[in-house]
């Protein structure tokens, strides 16, 4: 079991680039973290070689995660949050073809990635399968070596620390688990998204914590909007056809819109029948995962995998349940973000520890009780909706067809969307006192079955459709 830790509604939710938060993102945060190492050791002008290797899931997956990328982009001083993905190509051509690299964007050394990034297929770390150790050698024949693991979500830990380095908080209201989470509730008559709230009151100001939630609110829609209205095929050599913008152009029946804003106005007058609002789900989770798989700008929710579950249901409660109101979706994604953090201190939220349903089942959960605090559902109902949509995730594998988060990846996030809205449905009809199976239940279920899972289903692509499906992929 992992150690409990303090998470805030900006450690669920992180804007990045796709691929995936654990093999891009996590990476990307690590090759930063090891470049301020050596600012820290005051020896990065001193940097003469450096090599990265790469163990476990990270080499067997990283290439069609985008894991090198990442990489290469971190230890030359650019940050996910602002890096402009048009510019990814150029960059990363441009370090390989002069076998060149700025480190930390001050000091040039020589770099061939077939020499210096080694994929290690067959070697892996006992603490994580994520793994990435970084050693510079210097011009004084001394090196400074440091290992990472990316445990899921774009956290990242270094080996030797137990977590993220952060100053620990008075929190008013502590939670580990839904048990925790409902006293607190109980106690104070407090909606799940209130406690959040007063709890984000440790780190800054409510005004601070609204901005920043709006904030990753606008980068899902905007890749969402980015999504449903580009077309063509996704990178990677699969040759998967991307299907959001043709659907949401059916769909939209030819309504006339310019924006975002008249966008959602446009598709509510499309109507609200069960095969359309089902469709429109579908769209929405389709447009942030093909985003997601063509490095494009998104927001880990709490993967990079999962990422278009949440925007999904979020999406359906603004266009067909009246949600359109900036304190409704900050009502939501705090909702969201404690149940994901419940279930990454009591489990998992990394494919390479827990299968799939570390990713699009949590994502799923989160979502449910995000959707069922919004719709009027009591704090029990919430958190029943949370266990309903993960108990049907549970045992879910990650078999990604040619490393790649494309299939099934990107189709699993419509259908984690759907089981979200009827689980908030199935807990919004139901008495919770009757209920057989709590939250806490299936969080610990979930991390037996992901300690019982085969390693083969764990974000490997050495095992289930990833060996079924016969493909020929372009040498990377």
């Amino acid at each position: 079991m992992q150690q409990r830790e303090q998470i805030s509604v900006f450690d669920m939710f992180k804007i990045g680039i796709g691929p995936s938060s654990s093999h891009t993102l996590g990476p990307w945060r690590a090759a930063q973290q090891f470049v301020e190492l050596l600012h820290e050791k005051a020896v990065l002008e001193r940097v003469v070689e450096l090599k990265v290797l790469l163990y476990g899931s990270l080499a067997k997956t990283g290439k069609g995660h985008g894991t090198d990328i990442a990489i290469l982009l971190g230890l030359s001083g650019d940050d996910p949050v602002t890096f402009a993905v048009d510019r990814i190509d150029s960059k990363i051509a441009e370090i390989t073809g002069t076998h060149r690299m700025v480190l930390g964007g001050t000091h040039a050394i020589s770099f061939y990635t077939d020499d210096d990034l080694l994929f290690l297929f067959t070697e892996s770390l006992p603490f994580h399968p994520n793994a990435v150790t970084f050693q510079a050698f210097l011009d004084n024949e001394t090196a400074v070596s440091a290992t990472y693991y990316s445990i899921g979500g774009g956290f990242v830990v270094k080996e030797g620390e137990q977590s993220q380095h952060r100053a620990e908080v008075d929190l008013p209201f502590p939670v580990d688990t839904a048990g925790e989470l409902l006293h607190w509730c109980r106690k104070t008559g407090l909606k799940i998204s209130e406690v959040v709230m007063e709890n984000e009151l440790a780190w800054r100001s409510e005004q601070e914590t609204r901005k920043g939630v709006l904030d990753i609110f606008r980068v899902m829609q905007e890749c969402m909007y980015r999504g449903c209205h580009t077309s063509g095929y996704l990178p990677g050599g699969l040759q998967v056809a991307r299907r959001a913008a043709a659907l949401n152009k059916r769909l939209i029946k030819g309504l006339p819109y310019s924006d975002y804003a008249s966008w959602v106005t446009a598709m509510r007058q499309t109507g609200n029948g069960f095969q359309n609002i089902l469709d429109w789900v579908s769209c929405f989770a389709l447009a942030v995962n093909e985003e997601n798989a063509s490095f494009g700008r998104v927001v880990t929710a709490p993967t990079n995998g999962a990422a278009g579950v949440i925007p999904a249901v979020l999406q359906y409660y603004i266009s067909f349940c009246d949600g359109f109101d900036e304190q409704r979706i900050i009502q939501f994604l705090l909702t969201a973000s404690e149940i994901g953090s419940i279930f990454k201190k009591g489990a998992t939220i990394s494919a390479a520890m827990g299968g799939c349903q570390a990713e699009i089942g949590v994502s799923s959960a989160m979502a449910a009780a995000a959707l069922t605090e919004c719709l009027g559902g009591s704090q029990r109902q919430v958190l029943m909706a949370a266990e309903i949509a993960m108990e049907h995730h549970l045992g879910m594998t990650c078999d990604p067809i040619g490393g790649l988060v494309q299939v099934p990846c990107i189709e699993r996030n419509t259908m984690g969307a759907i089981k979200a809205i009827t689980a908030s449905q199935l807990a919004l009809q139901s008495n919770p006192d009757k209920a057989k199976v709590s939250l806490d239940a299936v969080v610990k279920t979930m991390w037996q079955t992901a300690q019982d899972m085969n390693s083969k289903y764990k974000e490997t692509a050495d095992g289930g459709l990833a060996i079924n499906i016969p493909i020929s992929l372009p040498e990377c």
